[in-house]
């Protein structure tokens, strides 16, 4: 393949895994300032499947989208204004995390540890932006917005670690076009 056509498949991937992320929005449960989503898994999954660059790149066209209101955010919001509530540094830290688990998943070279460990770390970073955000922007003390921003997460979080291997080592051949399809019998 040559490389304007691998410079394109990446760029549908990024989009696709955007548009995933904003489905992932959707599916929110409210349990107070911060709800539960299903965008972390397919932050997760943009690092894993697309490196830290397109990951990255796959993030901020979500991020955009989102800043010029479209409803991709949580539980179908959207706006610049919601980078300024009490959200916005979960938002920012999704672009952090997904290069964070691209660049050291790329360099892990498909090793279930190395994707675990880059996951948590990812989640970290997406923890630390957002946890620091929400204390700054509610005033509310930082073992409080920890309580509240981080803890209720840690578990589902967990889960969408365990959820994101099994995906990703499917879908890796298929992205990297190792994958060779099996063909019927004729």
């Amino acid at each position: 393949m040559d490389a304007s056509a691998q410079q394109l498949k990446r760029m549908v991937y990024a989009a696709l895994m955007a548009a995933l992320t904003a489905a992932g929005a959707y599916i929110a449960i409210p349990v107070g300032p911060v709800p539960i989503v299903l965008q972390n898994l397919f932050i997760m999954l943009a690092g894993l499947l697309l490196g830290g660059r397109w990951g990255l790149t796959s993030v901020a066209v979500y991020l955009l989208a989102g800043a010029a209101g479209l409803p991709v955010f949580a539980g179908g919001t959207g706006g610049i204004g919601k980078f300024l509530g009490p959200t916005g540094g979960y938002l920012l830290g999704f672009a952090g995390a997904a290069y964070l688990i691209g660049i050291i998943s790329e360099n892990g070279r498909g090793r279930v540890a190395i994707d675990v460990m880059a996951m948590v770390a990812g989640t970290l970073i997406i923890y630390a932006f957002g946890v620091s955000w929400l204390k700054v922007v509610t005033g509310m003390s930082f073992s409080k917005a920890f309580t509240v921003g981080m803890l209720p997460f840690l578990i589902g979080d967990a889960l969408k670690i365990a959820a994101a291997i099994p995906i990703a080592r499917a879908l890796r051949p298929m992205i990297d076009g190792t994958f060779t399809a099996v063909k019927a019998a004729e």
